[in-house]
């Protein structure tokens, strides 16, 4: 059954009729007639009835590319499920997808966080094919400027670019002659960020996006080989930083799902690159491994960090103001000129560096010493790393595995595996508590705090099935009637500091897939079934009710999207049709969806309240 329509006519009406709050979208909210009589295609009358069926209409028309067109009202009428599902495979993952080619690149680089007069692109020197690929592209654009980046990334050059902020480069097929796509999370972020990239392909690998999920990894690999790590997100600013190391964890689940399709020697390239990221990032003493053979993330680099909104620190630097007796404006500036030192604030930036490399940013569990931390989250995704290169080299390459001269045995990575787990025993677990917390090995002892990140030893089959057992009896401290929340309620916390979007009461999505997977792992299937089917609802009450919005973030307490907290929340904001939704929420959906069972299904297409299901 269809509908013949008018575009915009349509559109005018259902806005003037159904949008009484001037969003451009149809939601709870709206106060109009909730209801729409329209002919089909054959001059039979239809009643669209309802916010969730006439936004639906509003989207499918919004949708057309043609001024008159059919919409097909199997679309309008369509489960919450099957539409979510529907949409984010074949539409948001084509709209948040970004490249370097021609239009893309101006896409890219026109957007608020860019500044001065010029659009800036920075292509590594080492790569000459891609320099010169560009600089013919932008020969027409005189307002961008292509440059090169020498392979030795110093302080001195990252400092320098913060003056002359820019784009860097991903990878560039020589004999395809183009760039590699990418998807962006969404919203403002409208670049390739690191830990956001593997989550977002398990969503892209469940859509079969192939070729997709494929120039992702691409995109990850050469970051590592030209930038020296994978960075924080593609920005010149972010070349200090890394963030959770899930590339092994990647080339897993692309061999898992597309081994037969992937060309010959992929998987060697691959694991010859993790292992450079392990070595070369992860293992450098002093850097991010520190003394007793744990490590800590650490972003190097000084001062305030370059992302941040102004004002964004002035909470601690009134302490600091206070401190050195002046107004907070003349502190600023003279700590920014460098005319005045203090060697606490300077520490408190590494600290909200090392934060922000952790992808927390940010949250009061790492704020004002995360560089001083061996965290759970950090160390259990090393052991995952460690374990998944030794089964590799076991299972694929017959137990012999030669990186840079050196021969590998899966042994030697199943004993590093081994060590990092009994170093973690020894300095996180902490028996009584029956817990695993991040070990501050400044003042040698846990920091303990109910977080998420305590959960990731299940996702990396890390604990033992005892320990796994104590670790359930905490889930409840961060489960809620919405999901998993980053942190549980934190007391005391000092007057004055923002509320911090990875603490309590908010739930993001790669929390709830890790532990999702972490329980299945331990056969506690029963509890991951209620979590998923929490934060499914929540995302699909969401969509329902709010002309199907997917969100960056949700508060699983008062289970809303709309929030008070620093940065807002992103994906909010759109005319008509949701733009994109949000890269790793559309991918927990997925993922969610495919784990759920199917008698939960049509309890949620019914938005059935979670507490009336699981009592």
């Amino acid at each position: 059954m269809k509908l013949l329509i008018h575009r915009d006519k349509l559109i005018e009406l259902l806005i003037n009729q159904e949008d009484t709050t001037g969003s451009y979208t149809i939601t709870v909210e709206d106060h109009g007639k909730k209801s729409l009589i329209v002919d089909n295609i054959n001059g039979e009358p239809v009643t669209i009835e309802g916010t969730y069926y006439l936004a639906n209409l509003l989207q499918e028309t919004a949708l057309l590319n043609e001024e008159t067109g059919v919409v097909n009202l199997e679309h309008v009428f369509e489960a919450p499920v099957t539409r979510l599902s529907r949409v984010i495979k074949d539409y948001y993952w084509d709209k948040l997808t970004r490249s370097f080619d021609d239009d893309g690149l101006l896409e890219v680089l026109e957007d608020e966080k860019m500044q001065g007069d010029y659009l800036r692109l920075y292509v590594p020197e080492s790569d000459i094919n891609a320099l010169q690929f560009y600089k013919k592209k932008t020969e027409k654009h005189s307002h961008v400027k292509v440059e090169a980046i020498p392979e030795n990334i110093s302080k001195e050059l990252i400092l320098a670019l913060n003056q002359k902020p820019g784009i860097l480069s991903l990878a560039y097929s020589q004999i395809q002659g183009h760039s590699r796509p990418f998807v962006v999370p969404g919203g403002r972020f409208n670049e390739m960020y690191g830990w956001d990239s593997y989550f977002i392909s398990l969503g892209l690998i469940i859509d079969d996006k192939f070729e997709l999920a494929q120039s992702m990894i691409d995109n990850l690999e050469y970051q590592i080989i030209h930038y020296g790590k994978i960075l924080n997100a593609n920005r010149s600013y972010y070349l200090s930083r890394s963030q959770p190391p899930f590339f092994s964890s990647f080339i897993k689940e692309m061999y898992t799902a597309y081994a037969f399709d992937l060309p010959e020697g992929w998987l060697k390239q691959k694991l010859c690159t993790a292992i450079t990221e392990y070595f070369n990032v992860w293992m450098t003493k002093g850097v991010r491994l520190t003394e007793n053979g744990l490590n800590r993330y650490f972003g190097e680099g000084q001062g305030a960090p370059s992302e941040t909104e102004p004002g964004h620190f002035d909470a601690i630097l009134k302490i600091y103001a206070k401190k050195h007796n002046l107004p907070l404006e003349e502190f600023k500036a003279k700590y920014d000129d460098k005319q005045l030192i203090d060697e606490d604030l300077d520490m408190y930036f590494v600290h909200d560096r090392s934060m922000r490399e952790s992808g927390h940013d940010t949250t009061n569990r790492l704020d004002g010493c995360s560089a001083h931390l061996n965290t759970v989250d950090l160390n259990s995704l090393l052991y995952k790393y460690e374990s998944d290169i030794a089964y590799f080299i076991e299972h694929c390459f017959d137990d012999n595995f030669t990186f840079k001269g050196e021969t590998f045995s899966s042994k030697d990575w199943y004993e590093r595996a081994n060590h990092r787990k009994g170093l973690m025993d020894k300095f996180m677990w902490n028996k009584e508590m029956g817990c695993y917390y991040d070990y501050n090995f400044k003042t040698q002892e846990q920091q303990p705090c109910s977080s998420a990140s305590n959960f990731y030893p299940l996702w990396a089959n890390l604990c033992s099935q005892e320990q796994a057992n104590k670790l359930l009896n905490h889930l409840p401290e961060i489960a809620f009637k919405g999901g998993i929340v980053s942190t549980a309620r934190l007391v005391m916390l000092p007057e004055d500091m923002p509320d911090r979007q990875w603490d309590f009461p908010f739930g993001w999505a790669p929390h709830q897939m890790l532990i999702w997977e972490g329980l299945e792992n331990y056969d506690f299937h029963e509890k991951s079934q209620e979590l998923i089917y929490r934060w499914l609802w929540l995302i699909v009450k969401t969509a329902v009710d709010y002309n199907g919005l997917i969100p960056e973030k949700f508060d699983v307490f008062h289970c809303t999207h709309e929030v008070n907290v620093e940065y807002g929340n992103v994906g909010t904001n759109f005319k008509y049709v949701p733009d994109g939704g949000f890269g790793w929420t559309n991918a927990s959906f997925k993922l969610g969806v495919k784990l759920l069972d199917e008698k939960y299904i049509k309890l949620l297409n019914a938005v059935t309240d979670p507490d009336v299901i699981f009592k």
